[in-house]
């Protein structure tokens, strides 16, 4: 996945600074000097001796870096006479994450801290009472985590006025492109892409003279679906603003587009999607598209071992781990990023959402340290030692705010899961400049147009039973649909005869809820 990123998942993007100075979480006042750990459980202990020892068991996307044994003990000699944590870490692969989150939050398992997010099922999980609301935890514990993040992320990131998950992010949105064999272009005498045309173009190509190489790939997993080929490209959607609900995260189902603040049904009104899913079952039964799909679980894996010659990326830009895989399955391969972003001024919607959180169960029987631990993950050396590993080792500093790092290999970035604040993050020295000018766009409001419905909470618990049925049955039809590996016209009208009536239900209570908000504005 993305250094988002991402995600993002998201993200799966290394940012820096945050447009503007933090914000502390008190009415948006300009931040003090951020509260260390130490100073945490001074004011909240009289010595750090009575605090006794706990281990913070914490879940996480990803898989687990070979050093990460070496991080998590560095971390540990820090904490020891401060918050006194020891850390049990549990990766989830990607694409079990929706389930096995799921499960471990429905059981009580005692988890201190767990990734979710909008477009997994946080919304549903608040719903359902899993976490702990952490406006009080934070203000006693985690002034820190408060203070790098800008005001306008707490305010749009509530819900039901409470901050229910640390918002993970660095940006008002993800950026996106897509990895293309540039050795393999420029091998067929192809110009530079510009156009998502021009894209399949090169596809096509690659198909018929380059054999053996997939021409493109995408995520095939239900977990994975905003990187389905239908889905991502609607992310460069200019004519109709096409983009998910508050409803099913990713699922594009249900829609909005412009900015009319009404929810659209892909069996009723099928508008530009419905095209985009007929070019879909085109390019893959002309060949274009990774036959076993649906099969795999890592849809980067094949881009990285030398296989594919286009696939979805989480960024504008690639990150040197990405690069070196990549050149140690074939040799000499080149890749580049293509991106269809619009820069210009507004193009763009943003209701100012995060992508990525971090929650405390209310299971957890540690909630006090686990915000502890989050704060003490905030502050900058510590945020620098869970981001990119043992300086010197897996990484050196440039300047202030950018790095080079040294081994990838063994400890890669995945902060966007559990620590990403917009103050802390670097960017890379040796990063592309036009990558790097279209990251900054992304953290700039002003770029954005509002969503009409920023602010706006969607309440599921009218409905929890029918986005349960909705997404089981979902499960079965979207990723082969929104991949082009079944007819859409014969397959939708069995996903409709089985899901219609529930999808019905929500998309109405859905509407309801955004009537009422939007009336309440005028």
């Amino acid at each position: 996945m993305k250094r988002f990123v991402m995600l993002s998942m998201i993200f799966v993007l290394a940012l820096s600074t945050f447009v503007g100075c933090a914000k502390s979480g008190d009415g948006g006042k300009a931040s003090q000097e951020p509260t260390t750990s130490s100073q945490l459980a001074d004011s909240t202990q009289p010595t750090a001796d009575k605090l006794p020892q706990v281990t913070l068991k914490i879940m996480i996307p990803g898989d687990r870096p070979p050093d990460m044994d070496l991080i998590i003990a560095e971390a540990e000699k820090r904490m020891k006479d401060t918050i006194n944590v020891k850390l049990d870490i549990v990766f989830v692969p990607w694409s079990d994450l929706a389930q096995k989150t799921q499960v471990t939050l429905a059981s009580g398992e005692n988890i201190d801290l767990i990734f979710d997010a909008p477009w997994l099922h946080i919304n549903q999980m608040i719903s359902n009472g899993y976490y702990e609301p952490l406006d009080d935890l934070l203000a006693q514990y985690g002034k820190t985590v408060l203070e790098k993040r800008p005001q306008q992320m707490w305010d749009a990131n509530k819900y039901g006025g409470k901050i229910m998950a640390v918002p993970l992010g660095v940006s008002y949105m993800s950026g996106n492109s897509y990895m293309i064999r540039k050795d393999i272009r420029e091998k067929l005498g192809i110009e530079p892409i510009k156009t998502y045309d021009d894209m399949i173009k090169f596809a096509y190509a690659v198909k018929e003279k380059e054999k053996g190489l997939v021409p493109m790939t995408a995520a095939g997993s239900t977990a994975q679906q905003q990187y389905s080929l239908v889905n991502f490209r609607s992310l460069n959607d200019y004519q109709t603003h096409i983009r998910s609900t508050h409803a099913l995260g990713n699922s594009l189902t249900l829609y909005y587009k412009d900015n009319d603040g009404k929810v659209y049904n892909l069996f009723e009104d099928k508008d530009q999607v419905l095209t985009w899913l007929n070019d879909a079952r085109k390019y893959y039964t002309d060949g274009l598209i990774y036959k076993d799909i649906l099969s795999v679980k890592d849809f980067h894996q094949l881009f990285k071992s030398g296989k594919a010659a286009i696939t979805p990326n989480g960024s504008f830009g690639l990150g040197d781990d990405f690069i070196n895989s990549l050149k140690q399955n074939a040799p000499g391969a080149e890749v580049e990023t293509v991106t269809f972003f619009d820069s210009t001024k507004g193009a763009n919607y943003t209701n100012f959402k995060q992508w990525n959180f971090l929650a405390v169960p209310k299971a957890s029987k540690n909630k006090e340290r686990a915000v502890m631990f989050m704060n003490w993950a905030n502050e900058k050396d510590n945020y620098d030692l869970l981001s990119y590993g043992i300086k010197g080792k897996h990484w050196e500093e440039v300047g202030q705010d950018k790095i080079k790092f040294l081994d990838t290999t063994n400890y890669w970035g995945f902060g966007y899961v559990w620590v990403w604040n917009p103050v802390d993050e670097r960017s890379e020295a040796n990063g592309d400049p036009t990558t790097q000018a279209l990251d900054m766009i992304l953290r700039d409001a002003d770029n954005f147009t509002s969503d009409i419905l920023t602010g706006f909470e969607f309440d599921t618990s009218p409905i929890q039973n029918d986005i349960s049925q909705y997404n089981t049955i979902e499960a079965k039809y979207y990723p082969a649909i929104f991949n082009g590996v079944v007819d859409p016209a014969t397959t939708m009208k069995k996903f409709e005869g089985e899901a219609g009536p529930a999808l019905k239900k929500i998309q109405n209570e859905l509407q309801k809820q955004i009537d009422a908000f939007l009336a309440m504005k005028k």
